[in-house]
């Protein structure tokens, strides 16, 4: 018997960490355009600081934003991460594969590198900010396997050892549609002083240097992942705010502040969802140590810091 395609996704059945998100209108939206007005820098600021995100959709090269696929799922297909005798760039997962967070897919990728850190990208940031643009070294690919998404989070508490007025682009490589699962981003939570003046202010890599082991990170449960909540539905709640998505075409471009809370959704699909996180900033401002140089320490023991708890 030939087997039936399930119906796609839709909003009344969007989950994000298996948590089911409130499709009302005043608790979950479509993130704004911004591309009507990608030259005008004081608009710009003025949404960015408003809404904590800057949407472009199809700002990128597509055809690049292809290449830079295609070079990934090359990888990820001699990994064995899909299905035998599936075409590669359909990045079909097989069953059990479980991969999350694959920074080798950024190595040796030419058109990688040529999308994030040359061209349009830097043209936008260099506008943007208005100045010459530094970007940090280490980049975040992801592989999202089918199974629940990100948990919610701000990049502060990852990277803010050097300027807060740092930018990140989530650059999806291939179509995202509901069922793949995009990222969610909660608007207008990079106003929301509470969380930048307390969750925003830590680091995951801090440890108590008083503890009856020094060694020990500070969590009782092991180094502190930078998770704000577990249910993003009720985070939402709290705060009274909306999560903002869309359906995403490879070569749309999203832009956050370092203190926007965002998620991810869950992949209810049969493939692997592909995508890039990247950072930018002035030169001319301080940089975390840990992302920058040939071989940027990251989250590892040279990175970690002492503090009196």
């Amino acid at each position: 018997m030939a087997t039936v395609a399930a119906a796609p996704r839709t909003l009344r059945e969007l989950t994000s960490n298996g948590y089911a998100l409130d499709p009302a209108p005043e608790a979950f939206g479509a993130l704004r355009s911004s591309l009507d007005v990608v030259s005008d820098a004081d608009e710009l600021w003025t949404r960015m600081r408003r809404d904590g995100y800057l949407f472009l959709p199809g700002y990128l090269d597509r055809d690049l934003v292809l290449e830079a696929r295609r070079v990934a799922v090359e990888k990820l297909a001699a990994q064995g991460h899909f299905v035998p005798g599936t075409p590669p760039m359909a990045a079909v997962a097989r069953p059990g594969s479980g991969i999350k967070f694959a920074p080798d897919l950024a190595h040796d990728n030419q058109p990688l590198f040529d999308l994030l850190y040359d061209g349009l990208m830097i043209a936008f940031y260099e506008r943007f900010l208005g100045g010459e643009v530094r970007h940090f070294d280490y980049t975040w690919m992801r592989a999202v396997s089918p199974g629940k998404g990100t948990k919610p989070h701000g990049d502060s508490v990852f990277m803010n050892r050097g300027t807060t007025n740092l930018f990140t682009s989530w650059t999806p490589l291939g179509d995202v549609s509901f069922d793949l699962g995009g990222l969610i981003v909660l608007e207008g939570s990079n106003r929301i002083d509470e969380i930048s003046s307390t969750y925003g202010q830590r680091d995951v890599d801090t440890y108590c240097e008083n503890g009856t082991d020094s060694a020990q990170p500070a969590g009782a449960d092991g180094w502190w992942t930078g998770t704000l909540a577990e249910d993003p539905a009720e985070l939402r709640q709290r705060w009274g705010r909306r999560w903002l998505t869309n359906e995403f075409r490879a070569g749309d471009l999203l832009v956050f502040s370092i203190y926007t809370l965002h998620a991810s959704l869950d992949n209810h699909s049969d493939r692997i969802r592909l995508s890039a996180d990247s950072r930018y900033q002035l030169a001319s401002d301080p940089v975390d140590e840990r992302w920058i140089g040939d071989k940027p320490i990251g989250h590892g023991s040279a990175g970690k810091r002492g503090r009196i708890c």
